[in-house]
């Protein structure tokens, strides 16, 4: 759905653009009227009650600010809690991706129907080739008795007329580690034991029912207490917010919103690059048989989930952001560090104790471009002078945002190393199939091997925070790799601050 304007991408800017708004002019009393804000009028657009689409804008606004859902069987403020968050130094508390259930359409689980193509056919394909005898002709027509199906297929392959079609919950289909299940009256529920946070499910579900939590209400009330919060920005931001948002201009439009600088995150990447390529050189094949890269979160997440004796093969070496957010705290210990980028997941990661002390706010571009909308920030409109280029990163680090790029930045730098080094790769875009990879990989198939797994289909591009579509964006970051004055990311003018940065 990335880059398709629909009434969901509409209301999540709502949302995102009035809780910022909220934010900088601090008058939190207004929080109760944003609901009417967001869904002015008196009648409905999208469901059957302008009331029922209230009630869901107001959960949107407090997930967005942090707060939890509130309970459907008591009666509380919007505002419930606000108080505990209304501060600088909160962040969200699990779980990060939540269901607002009345929202949910209880769509149908996997099923396989027949619809009035049928035109019941002498040859009864469809029925010969069941494995479960569930198919019986009523009134000359195919009928699938759903008590019996075991969902095999063989019956929409073997029709002639494609009348059979296979019906799937949205969330569920986009999930790769099957986490959605059904709950109560049918409303899909996340089994957060097996979620990983990639937030696939949040962007596929047509009714927009998912929501992941946000800190940008806490982020303005640390810009507006003077903290000095520095932004680190993913790759992945080329084109997110239109044309005229070029790398130059974003600088200066973040110190608009009351950022005080802005860095590269593919800077980071330069420094993953180089310890991943150190570490491959150093464990395969003499202490473990492959490598998998570490920058993906929901990736490393779920490797080490569902396939716990390879924990040990998905490499230590810190991500790009973390690595971005210790280097700007190297340079100046007291800042706070913000982290832009398309990935829901990363909130996840960033929740962590171990993270906590160098990243502390965690937005995607779709909540940064409710801030800039908040604030009135018109790219365009920013003056030569103020532009500012983004010129430490290599080609390498910022071509982490697309498949196959993390892969391929590690093989140049070994082969800046060891020239005789042959490493071989395998790349995998979705959870799906990155469990399909290491399932391969656990028969020996990849021994010897580097493996990249990507959460999002297409990559970071692709995550669950970004707006625009994803071939779009990767052609963007195509011509900002280019761009760089190096290409390798052994030639990172940080390399030597590397070995501080990881202890």
């Amino acid at each position: 759905m990335r880059g398709i304007p629909s009434s969901v991408t509409t209301i999540r800017k709502k949302v995102f653009t009035e809780v910022a708004r909220l934010a900088y002019d601090g008058d939190l009393e207004r929080m109760e009227d944003l609901p009417y804000v967001i869904v002015p009028g008196e009648e409905a657009k999208y469901r059957e009650s302008i009331f029922l689409e209230r009630a869901i804008a107001g959960e949107r606004v407090r997930l967005a600010m942090g707060l939890p859902l509130r309970p459907v069987d008591q009666r509380t403020l919007l505002s419930e809690g606000l108080s505990d968050s209304a501060i600088a130094d909160k962040y969200y508390e699990p779980p990060l991706i939540n269901i607002i259930s009345y929202a949910c359409h209880a769509c149908p689980t996997k099923q396989y129907r027949v619809t009035e193509y049928c035109q019941g056919c002498l040859a009864h394909s469809c029925q010969q080739v069941c494995p479960k005898d569930a198919i019986r002709f009523v009134n000359g027509k195919s009928y699938i008795r759903q008590d019996a199906c075991v969902k095999c297929g063989r019956c929409a392959e073997a029709c002639a007329y494609n009348a059979i079609i296979k019906l799937e919950r949205p969330c569920a289909k986009a999930c790769g580690v099957d986490a959605i299940g059904v709950g109560d009256h049918g409303v899909a529920k996340i089994d957060y034991d097996k979620c990983v946070s990639c937030g696939m499910c949040l962007v596929n579900c047509p009714f927009g029912a998912i929501v992941d939590k946000g800190q940008i209400f806490q982020l303005i009330n640390a810009i507006k207490r003077g903290d000095r919060v520095v932004a680190i920005v993913a790759p992945a931001f080329l084109g997110q917010f239109g044309p005229e948002a070029t790398p130059e201009r974003l600088t200066a439009a973040m110190k608009r919103l009351g950022f005080a600088d802005v860095a590269e995150v593919a800077v980071g990447a330069d420094l993953c690059t180089i310890q991943e390529a150190l570490d491959f050189l150093d464990e395969v094949p003499d202490k473990i048989p492959f490598m998998g890269t570490s920058c993906c979160p929901s990736w490393s997440v779920m490797a080490k989930k569902l396939f716990p004796e390879f924990k040990d093969n998905i490499s230590m070496a810190l991500t790009p952001m973390v690595l971005t957010a210790r280097l700007q705290k190297h340079k100046d210990p007291n800042c706070r560090v913000c982290f832009v980028g398309p990935c829901a997941a990363k909130k996840l990661e960033a929740s962590r104790r171990s993270v906590r002390s160098n990243v502390d706010f965690v937005l995607t571009f779709e909540e940064l471009q409710g801030m800039f909308e908040a604030k009135g920030v018109n790219f365009a409109d920013i003056p030569k002078e103020e532009e500012v280029p983004l010129s430490e990163a290599t080609g390498a680090g910022r071509g982490f945002a697309v498949t196959g790029g993390v892969a391929n930045a590690v093989v140049e730098a070994i082969k800046r190393i060891d020239p005789d080094r042959e490493v071989k790769v395998v790349s995998a875009e979705g959870l799906d199939n990155c469990r399909k990879m290491l399932m391969a990989a656990r028969s020996g198939k990849y021994n010897g091997y580097l493996l990249e797994g990507m959460a999002c289909p297409g990559g970071c591009v692709a995550g669950a925070g970004t707006i625009q579509p994803i071939a779009k964006t990767a052609a963007a970051i195509g011509r900002y790799k280019q761009s760089a004055d190096q290409q390798n990311a052994m030639d990172s003018r940080y390399e030597f601050v590397l070995p501080e940065l990881e202890e």
